[in-house]
């Protein structure tokens, strides 16, 4: 059985209002990550996902409930540099990240930080680099890059560092879909070849449907969680939230609607075209 990564126990918070008033934002989370897994968490703005993010390495503190990182309690000030070795974090503007004029500069400026010594950080760097594919664009400069790619180098940044746990917020929301698709790439490479344990904050329904597992936030609540295939069966639950589902499951969904009787687990588009053929054949 895999060792838990993350694991939130009736997690709260409520940002600070000047007016006294406090609105919830996290009501009661209760999640577990198993190390090794890519795991999507999906909803709206405002559902709370992108504050459940931060509290996965410590850039916010509960207000009511825990928080452990590799058993390590995130109100731990002791801890804090080891959550945050453990645990890297990608934001959606990748130009908020890149802090150099040169991308392996960029990529070595965490390392560098962490007082690592200048061997080390050299054979990191190139290493991030190589597994983000980003390897023969080491000495461009990053504000000549797409969007997908300062991703990417951004990406490299954060797994110079070694986390074991990359927590990515909405880390497609800038890019057109030639660089969603490459962080995508990026994503499912350092998950099945590396091993690193991936929490994808996304409202895009085709990026949910790519990990091992999916957990829907509304209203500070987790509503779903489980195998991508079952969750996306949920139609009606998914729907009264304001959420889609993705376009193969809509279409089988409209049409068991109209009387037929198609599987709603058909995500792939072989897997409807499939579907659609064994009920008319």
């Amino acid at each position: 059985m895999a060792q838990s990564m993350i694991q939130t126990q009736d997690l709260r918070f409520s940002y600070t209002a000047l007016n006294g008033l406090a609105p919830v934002v996290l009501d009661g989370v209760d999640l577990e990550i198993q190390e090794g897994t890519f795991v999507a968490v999906l909803g709206h703005n405002g559902s709370g996902k992108s504050t459940l993010a931060k509290h996965l390495n410590a850039v916010l503190l509960p207000t009511g409930g825990k928080v452990w990182v590799d058993g390590m309690d995130t109100v731990d000030e002791e801890k804090l540099l080891d959550i945050r070795r453990t645990v890297g974090m990608v934001f959606q503007n990748p130009d908020n990240q890149i802090v150099a004029n040169v991308v392996e500069e960029d990529v070595a400026f965490a390392p560098e930080n962490l007082g690592i010594p200048s061997e080390e950080i050299r054979n990191r760097v190139d290493e991030a680099l190589a597994m983000v594919g980003m390897s023969e664009y080491a000495t461009h400069a990053p504000h000549l890059l797409s969007g997908g790619q300062k991703q990417r180098v951004a990406i490299a940044g954060v797994i110079a560092m070694r986390p074991r746990c990359l927590v990515m917020d909405e880390p497609t929301a800038m890019l057109d879909p030639v660089g969603r698709a490459e962080v995508l790439s990026t994503i499912h490479k350092l998950n099945k070849e590396h091993g690193i344990t991936v929490v994808l904050i996304t409202h895009h329904m085709d990026e949910a449907a790519q990990a091992d597992r999916l957990v829907v936030m509304s209203r500070g609540k987790v509503i779903a969680d489980g195998l991508p295939r079952e969750v996306f069966c949920q139609v009606e639950k998914l729907k009264s939230v304001g959420l889609s589902v993705p376009e193969t499951v809509e279409l089988c969904w409209q049409l068991n609607q109209e009387g037929l009787d198609l599987p709603l687990d058909a995500l792939s588009d072989e897997e409807c075209a499939d579907a659609l053929r064994a009920l008319f054949d």
